[in-house]
């Protein structure tokens, strides 16, 4: 059985439809990514998928149980981690996580091992009793994801679950998705990094004006654009917007843009940019101190496919 089935799956809101004829399913024990630009009908999606806006038209199952018929039924397999953190400040870290348990009507020893195993597993029993508004934003969203959890779900829903977060909390986060992973949970994860998704996914998804645009295990995406390869190369006496453009002219550069102290420069041909970089350097009196060959990335495949400019924003809000 799959933990998610999505069959033609709209959404119209008036006039306008966020998300036009959708189809996918999601494996049980599978981590899914789901990407896509601002606007594109990414958390339009959840929304849908775990109960709290129905859809126009079309179909979505959750292990079995169609999402409007049997709401109640599917929303017990399932935790849900929103964007927004759902603490109430007011309340101690542990008062959260019992409440959290009580709208999942869970027993009171149940709930008391599982707050405990969680509160650990986040590193934050030992501010258990500390006001959530003496929290840190990390702590806070690590707090809202343990919540999430409480009912050990089957299929966890993450949206953006890193966002914004200070390193020590993001490696945290990321090491509880893969020990997630390993437990054999259900994992739907929306995320604005797409390198967290190449890394964390098995399959992703990529939504673009409420449309798929494409699915598939993150190497064989990049494998469908293998055009768009590049050559990243560092000289002695750094970059300038003259060279950038210098490097441009170049045969068989597609395209260049500057990336910290290196330019990357974009190619169906490596070897031979990689001779006429050679050759530049030598006629320009510099020296080439790094050159790195690279494949297409998660990023290219998203921009292609999206037709997103480079440096444009990419969230889950929509």
């Amino acid at each position: 059985m799959e933990a998610i089935e999505v069959s033609h799956l709209v959404k119209q809101f008036g006039t306008l439809t966020a998300i036009n004829d959708i189809s996918f399913s999601v494996a049980a024990g599978e981590t899914f990514g789901f990407l896509g630009p601002n606007g594109a009908g990414k958390t339009t999606t959840i929304r849908m998928l775990t109960g709290i806006s129905p859809p126009t038209s079309g179909t979505a199952t959750i292990f079995g149980h169609d999402i409007v018929r049997e709401t109640v039924a599917a929303r017990q397999s399932m935790g849900i981690v929103s964007e927004t953190s759902n603490v109430y400040t007011d309340l101690t870290g542990w008062q959260n996580m019992m409440l959290a348990a009580q709208l999942y009507r869970i027993g009171r020893s149940e709930r008391d091992r599982n707050a405990t195993e969680l509160l650990k597993r986040f590193e934050l029993y030992e501010r258990r009793d500390t006001k959530a508004h003496g929290y840190s934003k990390g702590m806070r969203r690590r707090l809202t994801i343990a919540m999430g959890l409480v009912n050990s779900p089957r299929l966890l829903f993450l949206d953006e679950p890193t966002s914004g977060l200070d390193v020590e909390s993001n490696l945290i986060i990321r090491e509880m998705i893969s020990d997630l992973i390993k437990e054999g949970v259900t994992v739907f994860l929306t995320t604005h990094n797409i390198e967290e998704a190449n890394i964390l996914c098995e399959r992703v998804a990529i939504i673009d004006k409420g449309h798929i645009a494409a699915i598939d295990a993150p190497e064989r995406l990049k494998k469908t654009i293998q055009s768009v390869q590049s050559v990243e190369v560092a000289f002695l006496d750094g970059t300038s917007p003259e060279r950038l453009d210098e490097l441009r002219l170049l045969p068989m550069v597609n395209g260049a843009r500057k990336e910290g102290d290196k330019f990357k420069l974009f190619t169906e041909n490596p070897t031979e940019v990689i001779e006429g970089v050679m050759a530049y350097a030598q006629t320009h009196h510099t020296r080439v101190i790094s050159i790195t060959t690279l494949g297409p990335s998660l990023e290219d495949v998203f921009v292609k496919l999206t037709g997103l400019q480079r440096g444009g924003g990419i969230s889950a809000i929509d």
